[in-house]
């Protein structure tokens, strides 16, 4: 493909570009500093310098202590080390555990592998608009519960969940909250001691940052069993020598995006919401999935009925990149276990895509977008597609 004319990006929960500065930051330690941390010597103190500081600006997102903060793979092993971290460490006869049905795999299979060795897990339904119940979260508390883990805001459809109310029952009742806040972060404020969080997890790829990097962070004090064993890199938390280049990207990424998060904010909505118009306009027997407020600035989850998703992605390849809430295979829908959790019914659910706004993301790009969804879903539709 010409790189002129790549197709219009509007999936940016499934991942970010790198940010220019981004990239600046971290080239030093790609082309020179390439020294051990845990080296004493001048190589490795400005390896590890590097390191503190991007633990520094991580934590002034989170608005946490720089100690607090745990650099990771990214946000599948935040997640894990959070979840089991914390099962294995408070594990007792009915060990219970409170998530909810649409969280992201990186919190659904770890609980469900717990589930697996003996710890009795709650999944949480949702309502139309994929919204946790405050209320719900509060009836399926137990003695024995140990760890509430609800994700603050939804890959799929954008919903925003009551992480502080449900915060604030857990921490009533002596029990752990973690969020996953991996598409949170750098979008709406993502501030540890506002939500409340005793762990909260992100990842670099969703905010501008290099995929292979992310951070938990752990409030203090909270003890986790380790999910490695090795030697004693993050304060003894997370054994092997620091990915510093990736740590670098991740730190210079938070600093930005906490600079930019109103900004940046605004300009996301102003996008979705001129796409959302669009298609709306355009665009017949559509419904948007994800609750009417309660919404990520940049998220827009789409049905377009009578239209198979992957085939309206299929026909744009080239012009549109975007993602899919369904799949069919052999005449069969086989839909996402977020709009399975909505209810969404199923002639809606094989026509939904996921469309996310980012920085990058300009006016002309959008309403190149609508012209091609339009015209290609009017196409498929007189198709029978």
């Amino acid at each position: 493909m010409d790189e002129h004319k790549r197709p219009i990006y509007l999936d940016y929960n499934a991942t970010t570009p790198h940010d220019p500065e981004v990239i600046e930051a971290m080239r030093p330690y790609l082309e020179a500093h390439f020294g051990n941390p845990s080296s004493s010597h001048w190589y490795g103190r400005k390896t590890h310098e590097a390191v503190e500081t991007a633990r520094a600006q991580v934590a002034a997102l989170l608005n946490c202590e720089p100690r607090e903060i745990v650099f990771t793979s990214g946000g599948t092993e935040s997640n894990n080390y959070a979840i089991r971290g914390i099962a294995l460490a408070r594990r007792r006869p009915g060990a219970h555990i409170i998530t909810s049905q649409i969280e992201h795999p990186a919190v659904t299979a770890v609980c469900g592998r717990l589930q697996g060795e003996g710890f009795d897990v709650t999944c949480l339904p949702v309502d139309e608009h994929g919204l946790v119940s405050a209320c719900d979260v509060e009836r399926a508390i137990r003695p024995e519960t140990i760890l509430i883990t609800l994700m603050h805001a939804n890959n799929e459809v954008g919903t925003i969940q009551p992480v502080e109310e449900a915060a604030r029952l857990a921490k009533s009742r002596g029990i752990v909250f973690h969020t996953d806040a991996a598409q949170s972060a750098g979008k709406i404020p993502t501030d540890v001691r506002g939500l409340g969080a005793d762990l909260l997890s992100i990842a670099g790829h969703k905010l501008y940052a290099p995929k292979g990097v992310g951070a938990l962070c752990v409030r203090e004090g909270l003890a986790l069993e380790r999910l490695m064993d090795g030697a004693g890199q993050e304060g003894g938390r997370r054994p092997g020598t620091e990915n510093v280049l990736e740590i670098v990207g991740l730190g210079k990424a938070c600093q930005l995006a906490l600079q930019r998060l109103a900004a940046n904010g605004e300009h996301m909505q102003r996008m979705r919401q001129r796409l959302e118009t669009g298609l709306r306009e355009r665009v017949p027997r559509i419904r948007v999935n994800g609750h009417p407020e309660r919404r990520l600035p940049n998220t827009l989850s789409v049905s377009v009925h009578g239209v198979d998703a992957n085939a309206l992605l299929a026909a744009m390849e080239g012009q549109v990149a975007a993602s899919a809430g369904a799949a069919c295979h052999s005449g069969q829908v086989h839909m996402s276990h977020v709009l399975r959790a909505m209810q969404v019914p199923e002639e809606w659910a094989r026509g939904t895509l996921r469309f996310s706004t980012g920085a990058m993301t300009s006016e002309a790009e959008i309403d190149t977008a609508l012209t091609v969804i339009a015209g290609t879903a009017a196409r498929l539709r007189r198709e029978g597609a």
